[in-house]
């Protein structure tokens, strides 16, 4: 093995550290069609997730946050990978991402879980399971009251 190559685990951190200090999609969205706001008891994490969601698509996608690293870097990745989807298909990844938070390897290594795949060793610290799952419950609530 190359020792000037970074461990994997290594990589997954500095994306994660990267989304937390340079959170994509950060602010408030003007008049959302959804906004929900969902705070994790147990450590103070706290997401409000706006979206503009138009003729069963995502259409944009915005939230405002504090919390840890995982809640922050999880929900900013993930109103990536939302925007511009069906709220169907934003639904099967959010199965996905809970799957993979709950250790399934195969959805750890699905490739349309984008950057979010960094998250995967999550799994291993069932406290920080939750954090990571803030932003998804968001959506899942969200996108429910579309329907």
């Amino acid at each position: 093995m190359d020792r000037s190559t970074p461990p994997l685990n290594s990589l997954f951190q500095e994306l994660i550290l990267e989304h937390y200090k340079r959170p994509r999609n950060k602010g408030e969205l003007p008049d959302p069609d959804v906004s929900i706001h969902m705070k994790n008891p147990t450590c103070g994490d706290e997401v409000h997730l706006q979206m503009h969601v138009k003729d069963g698509v995502i259409a944009n996608a915005m939230f405002v946050g504090e919390g840890c690293s995982i809640s922050q870097a999880s929900i900013s990745m993930m109103t990536q990978l939302v925007k511009g989807k069906p709220v169907d298909e934003a639904l099967g990844l959010a199965a996905q991402f809970t799957r993979m938070m709950h250790g399934d390897a195969d959805a750890a290594r699905d490739k349309r879980m984008g950057d979010l795949r960094s998250l995967a060793g999550v799994a291993k610290f069932p406290v920080r399971v939750k954090c990571a799952l803030l932003g998804w419950n968001a959506l899942e609530e969200g996108v429910g009251k579309t329907g």
